[in-house]
């Protein structure tokens, strides 16, 4: 379904601000640290994130009524230049689950930062991660490492299309865990990167690992 801004009547002061104009930087509201309450502020400020679906699993519960089914869909989005989310949904069929994971991945949009940071490239482009990294989820534990332009995604395929969507390149990794589990994987990667943002640094070390702004 395309994003009609001209159509989208705004529900809170931030919708309203977006509309209007006022704010055109999703990055104003992640300093900010405003709570983002309505999709329409995603689809106007990052009109060109890409989606993939990255599992698809079928879950069963007994209720007093009976046995339940749901399916259960794990979905990344990206616009592979530095802004990526992850989410999941149930749903009875597997379309609405598919779209409730959408909505929610969209919510979880986070910028991870990039840089150049393995000590043996000095190309000053985002390509890697800026510096060592590492996220956790259930059992799983994965270590993100700044890794020179040309070595491509050392990690799982999970890991890589989560990688691609946030515009990484480059990267080293390390992993614990039962990684076949894609709900963990993929949440460990999406940790490790939201810690990158968490990571407090000056200005100039920054500009000197390759991050730009």
């Amino acid at each position: 379904m395309n994003f009609n801004k001209e159509e989208w009547e705004p529900k809170t002061n931030l919708g309203h601000m977006v509309k209007e104009g006022t704010i055109t930087d999703i990055d104003e509201i992640f300093e900010k640290g405003l709570p983002i309450m309505e999709l329409e502020i995603i689809d106007a400020l990052l009109p060109d994130l890409e989606e993939e679906v990255m599992d698809v699993n079928l879950v069963q519960r007994m209720h007093k009524s009976g046995r339940k089914v749901n399916f259960r869909v794990i979905v990344a989005v990206g616009n592979k230049n530095g802004y990526v989310g992850l989410g999941q949904g149930k749903a009875k069929e597997v379309g609405p689950a598919i779209r409730k994971a959408v909505d929610n991945a969209k919510f979880n949009v986070i910028k991870a930062r990039r840089g150049c940071g393995d000590w043996g490239c000095v190309c000053g482009r985002e390509h890697t991660v800026p510096f060592k990294i590492s996220g956790k989820k259930g059992s799983v534990r994965v270590t993100l490492i700044p890794a020179p332009g040309g070595v491509g995604l050392a990690v799982g395929d999970v890991g890589k299309t989560i990688l691609k969507l946030a515009g990484i390149d480059d990267v080293w990794s390390q992993t614990m865990g039962q990684t076949q589990t894609t709900i963990n994987f993929a949440g460990a990667i999406f940790d490790a990167l939201k810690h990158l943002s968490m990571v407090k640094a000056s200005k100039s070390d920054l500009k000197n690992l390759g991050v730009a702004g």
